[in-house]
């Protein structure tokens, strides 16, 4: 096993602080950036949902090796403390659920660990637990100047929906609405699972498992 870690699990209100910058460094001067306050209220409700990559040096334990191996989403809400480690908050992804629609919210990688990976397993992680969470699809919007977004939302099923004009209060940038299919349907779980086993097998630092 990779010495390093990137480990994907439920954000904790101790998980705050450091979100609070990766928003503000992801998406300066843009409305998702939240207070702590602002998050701690998300974090209480019902219909939002967050989780959090974050790095870890060190091996498993012994007979924490077999724990690993168990499906990702009963990790994910065992909340059992496996080591005690300092946990860097290294990315971040959140959702609301309105009926059986899954809305992402953000998904923010620090900078220095872009390329990494890490924005990808948050999204795998993010449609699997809407998945869990019963939503039929899963929406966003995304800067119309962001194509490598684009093309990572594609690559996953998402399609062009629409556009709203002067978005971004920042600077007026539109975003461009993406929707999945239904992504309990056949032909989604098939190239779903696909991507899914592609990057455990190209990212193993990445603690995510195939169901």
């Amino acid at each position: 096993m990779p010495d390093i870690h990137y480990v994907i699990r439920p954000m904790k209100y101790e998980d705050i602080p450091q979100v609070v910058q990766i928003d503000r460094e992801a998406f300066p001067g843009e409305w998702v950036f939240r207070s702590q306050s602002a998050y701690k209220q998300d974090l209480d409700n019902p219909s939002v949902r967050y989780i959090v990559a974050y790095k870890r040096r060190g091996v498993p334990e012994s007979g924490e090796e077999a724990t690993w191996k168990l499906p990702w989403f009963k990790r994910l809400f065992s909340g059992e403390r496996r080591l005690n480690v300092l946990e860097n908050i290294v990315g971040f992804s959140g959702f609301w659920m309105m009926l059986q629609e899954a809305h992402i919210i953000a998904i923010g990688v620090r900078n220095s660990y872009r390329q990494l990976g890490i924005g990808e397993g948050l999204l795998i992680a993010t449609i699997e637990l809407a998945q869990i969470l019963n939503a039929n699809v899963v929406t966003l919007e995304v800067r119309a100047s962001n194509r490598i977004a684009q093309e990572l939302y594609k690559k996953y099923g998402f399609q062009v929906m629409g556009r709203r004009l002067r978005y971004y209060s920042s600077d007026g940038e539109d975003a461009i609405i993406m929707s999945t299919d239904n992504i309990i349907s056949l032909p989604f779980q098939a190239s779903f699972q696909q991507l899914k086993k592609a990057h455990a097998q190209g990212h193993p630092e990445i603690l995510y498992q195939v169901c």
